[in-house]
């Protein structure tokens, strides 16, 4: 029997869901090439006519394994809608990313879905995006709901809410044997990897893993966090060093993604330490690879962050403006706690 692949199984999930929801309501390899040049401009009332319009997709950074897979699922639903589409890579830089916006402006691009590179510039994007009156799909980084009110009923925001994955993140921890308490003395001591600080999904995830401990009456003691800005080798480095100072001190690793997660287990293995025996690992997003090292016993969880479900229902907000249909505020998609009881789902293979 042919198993399906863990895209397929997490659209089957949500794609029929979230498109009645919308209707109703009105981290591996990141080598990608850019989407397709958009087609001459089409005002969005022709385009609603003919169910065709230009769609301009502003990502922070090709270099991301989440946004890749994102972007990835976007360009594909919003192409099976008839759209023809441009995803830009904003390479990490708010200013590349801002002449990115003024040029999908100048070509009269019918919906801007932006991936924000800084969530505090998202206001700036607004003021520079509203005197043309395009609507803009926010992704995957939350402004402040204050940038939305500023272009209402022009301006949405699809996502996962970051103090969930938070929470979830602690509470795997407390699943374990141990409760994170590994020597018994009473107290969890941990290192924390951050991924952008100026980013709200790092910062949420931060303080609501701890927050989940000691929500629960435990006693908590941070021994470092380090800015390790989502990238994997940095957080090896990092974590290298955590255990060279630290030693059996540190009983939890909490990383605020995968890809730092693995440069993590790289270096606590390199260190010879156990996950599951002398510390714990945990991470965000469910990249197949750290998936696979739940599986395999060398990381405690991670937490799904659904690239699938947010993909589709930014594809819908998106679809919503092109018709001029009624467009909520916000969209949200739960995170889900992998663990080795269910990661196997998330593997199957074509």
């Amino acid at each position: 029997m042919k198993m399906i692949s863990r895209r397929d199984f997490l659209k089957a999930s949500a794609v029929v869901g979230a498109t009645a929801a919308m209707t109703a309501c009105g981290g591996s390899s990141s080598t990608s090439t850019a989407a397709s040049s958009v087609a001459s401009s089409t005002a969005a009332s022709a385009a609603a006519t003919n169910g065709s319009a230009n769609i301009g997709v502003c990502i922070y950074q090709f270099a991301d394994n989440f946004m890749t897979l994102y972007r990835s699922d976007l360009e594909g639903y919003l192409k099976d809608m008839g759209y023809s589409v441009t995803i830009m890579d904003g390479k990490n830089d708010q200013n590349t990313q801002t002449e990115q916006i003024n040029t999908f402006l100048q070509q009269g691009v019918d919906v801007l879905v932006i991936n924000p590179v800084q969530t505090t510039s998202a206001q700036t994007i607004v003021d520079t995006v509203s005197p043309s009156g395009t609507p803009i799909v926010f992704i995957n980084r939350e402004p402040e709901e204050s940038v939305l009110d500023s272009y209402k009923g022009k301006c949405c925001y699809v996502g996962a809410d970051a103090r969930q994955s938070g929470t979830y993140q602690g509470e795997l921890i407390l699943e374990t044997e141990t409760q994170g308490d590994i020597n018994g003395d009473g107290k969890i001591t941990y290192i924390m990897c951050k991924g952008d600080p100026e980013n709200i999904d790092a910062q949420y995830r931060t303080e609501y893993s701890i927050k989940a401990l000691t929500d629960k009456g435990k006693e908590v003691e941070c021994l470092y966090e380090y800015l390790d800005n989502w990238d994997q080798t940095t957080a090896q480095q990092d974590v290298a060093n955590a255990l060279s100072q630290y030693g059996d001190k540190i009983e939890v690793v909490f990383c605020n993604n995968d890809a730092m997660a693995l440069g993590a287990l790289q270096s606590i293995q390199q260190a010879n330490r156990t996950v599951g025996k002398d510390i714990y690992l945990v991470g965000v997003d469910a990249l197949v690879e750290a998936v696979q090292n739940v599986v395999d016993g060398n990381m405690t969880g991670t937490v799904l962050n659904d690239d699938v479900g947010q993909a589709t229902k930014a594809a819908e907000a998106t679809k919503l403006f092109v018709e001029g249909k009624d467009v909520e505020k916000y969209y949200w998609v739960d995170y889900v706690k992998v663990t080795k009881d269910n990661a196997s789902q998330y593997l199957k293979e074509d």
